[in-house]
């Protein structure tokens, strides 16, 4: 099986968006009701516009990796899916619209082409997700899905918004891995919300966790991400830093 991350996913000007290819790995693993989230593991920054190669992992029985010639770009596998705790309610949608306009890339973004965050896209190019800060620990962005959502979508929306949460306007990382359970996909034309917050640290690992909500607050999808703080002047973007 070949995968191909177009260039219009991308998250640095040269490399997939990782919620996105993400997502996109995600439909090639077999979900059972006892497991039915997918943890991708990013191993290598994904390549645009390149068809890469699926395969099943010798002796991980449901997992599959992407291969790009001779290297691992990511893997793949059943998950229990992200837990519930400190999962918050969502704000109103309002507010979320608000905490957009604390938004921290505004003042400086790392990668303005992100199909996800970023702030120099074309209107209606990506998904303009603009997370701002609600309390200490929390922020919320507004979303109006476009006509084209699907599940790739809803990984990419999960993604970026932990990144910020995660302090990522401080401080260089990149997304290790991530989880994600959708459950429902989002009505195109219809205000969401996405929240996300901190789950901790351990050293250079920041834990986040995401929630996509409609605007009367039932729960579609979550995720739960580990992000890698990175020296700034040796990183190399991998596919869902911003």
């Amino acid at each position: 099986m070949e995968l191909v991350v177009p260039a219009r996913f991308c998250g640095p000007p040269e490399s997939g968006n990782g919620g996105w290819t993400s997502g996109h790995l995600a439909g090639a693993v077999r979900t059972t009701p006892a497991l039915p989230a997918v943890t991708v593991r990013l191993r290598t920054p994904p390549p645009l516009d390149r068809p890469m190669t699926v395969r099943d992992v010798p002796g991980d029985e449901g997992a599959v990796e992407l291969v790009d010639g001779d290297h691992v770009v990511a893997q793949a596998r059943p998950d229990r899916g992200p837990g519930g705790e400190g999962l918050p309610g969502p704000v109103a949608y309002e507010a979320a619209v608000e905490a957009g306009e604390r938004f921290e890339g505004l003042a400086g973004h790392p990668f303005p082409t992100c199909f996800s965050c970023g702030t120099g896209r074309a209107p209606g190019d990506g998904l303009a997700l603009r997370p701002g800060r609600i309390d200490s620990d929390a922020y919320a962005c507004a979303w109006v899905p476009g006509a084209d959502v699907d599940v790739e979508t809803v990984w990419a929306a999960l993604d970026c918004p932990g990144g910020w949460a995660s302090g990522i306007a401080g401080r260089p990382m990149v997304l290790g891995t991530m989880t994600a359970r959708v459950d429902e996909l989002p009505t195109p034309g219809a205000a969401h919300v996405v929240m996300a917050w901190q789950r901790g640290e351990q050293g250079r690992k920041h834990l986040s966790g995401t929630a996509l909500y409609t605007a009367d607050g039932r729960l579609l999808a979550q995720a739960e991400a580990t992000w890698i703080a990175v020296d700034p002047t040796t990183v190399r973007p991998a596919g869902a830093t911003r």
